[in-house]
């Protein structure tokens, strides 16, 4: 028998496919939808319910009350034991009552403060549709007041009385004011809504505990809108923060500027390698996407004037500037 090569015809066999040619390998996990910040947007924008109000006034008057009565029957015992220690206790509670005094004055002032924004806003509105020039001049005048005590609104506030003269229509005035006295507050409201989103993102993605993002994400958008309130000059304080908050999550809970849709956000995350390799970062960076949006709208509410010849926040530039290069290029 002779021992040899043995020629096999392959032809009509199925060609061998290496890894390359192999399909992709299909991705179970949802894509990121900012979880944490859909939640913070909800409890923020949540109302009570009157029962629910009806308690906690209920609770706080209790409460007021037996403390009331303690501190008297306290101070009255001890004027009864030792006068000097009744008289200075005395003391401390009359300067507890003026500090809280103080308090509640400044919330008041800070309530009247944004309620002047909101009335120059709506008055600059009315001024815009009705083409009204004497109407927008007093705008103008009540918003240069506004202003007087912020030095880095001075040169703007003269460049407008140079030029207001030059103004014959309600949208140049108030265009020329935008521009002159509202810019330099616009960039740096912009640079407070880029470090709150870039915040959020980066607790979101690296904090693995369950609540932290929810809890970070509502604490820095209360604390963005809030600097953001103090930059066009409605300083805020607790009420008036937890207003402006509820005005701003109620606003974006109702139109759906929360939830993920079509926009740059969902491109966002799921462009980034990142994102990708890791589900808490897609996360951070839709969260962080989200916290922007919410500044935009944080911007349009505290802004003293509509947007008119100064072009409104892009949501995009503002995400790209906050997020490049924090979890990668996009």
């Amino acid at each position: 028998m002779t021992k040899g090569p043995v020629l096999i015809d392959l032809d009509d066999a199925a060609p061998v496919e290496g890894p390359d040619k192999a399909p992709p390998v299909p991705d179970a996990a949802p894509a990121p939808q900012g979880q944490a910040m859909q939640t913070a947007a909800v409890l923020a924008a949540r109302r009570p319910s009157r029962l629910t109000r009806w308690f906690w006034s209920s609770l706080l008057a209790l409460v007021g009350v037996v403390i009331s009565v303690a501190a008297w029957d306290f101070v009255i015992g001890l004027l009864a034991r030792s006068p000097v220690l009744g008289w200075l206790v005395i003391g401390l509670l009359a300067v507890l009552g003026l500090v809280m005094l103080a308090i509640t004055l400044r919330e008041l002032a800070a309530f009247s403060r944004l309620k002047r924004i909101d009335t120059l806003q709506a008055d600059a509105e009315i001024a815009l549709a009705e083409q009204d020039l004497a109407k927008a001049r007093q705008v103008a005048d009540r918003l240069t007041t506004f202003y007087a005590a912020r030095e880095e609104t001075r040169w703007g506030r003269e460049r407008l009385a140079d030029y207001r003269a030059d103004q014959f229509d309600a949208s140049g005035l108030l265009g020329l004011a935008e521009t002159e006295l509202l810019v330099p507050l616009d960039q740096a409201a912009l640079r407070e809504v880029e470090g709150a989103a870039r915040q959020v993102a980066t607790v979101t993605a690296i904090v693995p505990l369950a609540l932290a993002d929810v809890v970070a994400a509502l604490t820095s958008n209360i604390r963005m809108i809030r600097r953001v309130a103090e930059i066009y000059g409605g300083r805020s304080g607790v009420l008036g923060s937890w207003r402006l908050t509820r005005v701003v999550m109620a606003h974006l809970v109702a139109t759906g500027a929360v939830a993920i849709g079509d926009d740059l956000i969902g491109s966002i995350a799921g462009g980034s390698l990142l994102s990708k390799l890791s589900r808490r970062f897609g996360e951070g960076i839709v969260n962080g996407a989200l916290t922007a949006r919410v500044g935009v709208a944080a911007i349009e509410v505290c802004r003293p004037l509509p947007f008119n010849r100064v072009a409104r926040p892009s949501v995009t530039g503002l995400v790209k500037r906050a997020l490049t290069g924090l979890f990668g290029r996009g």
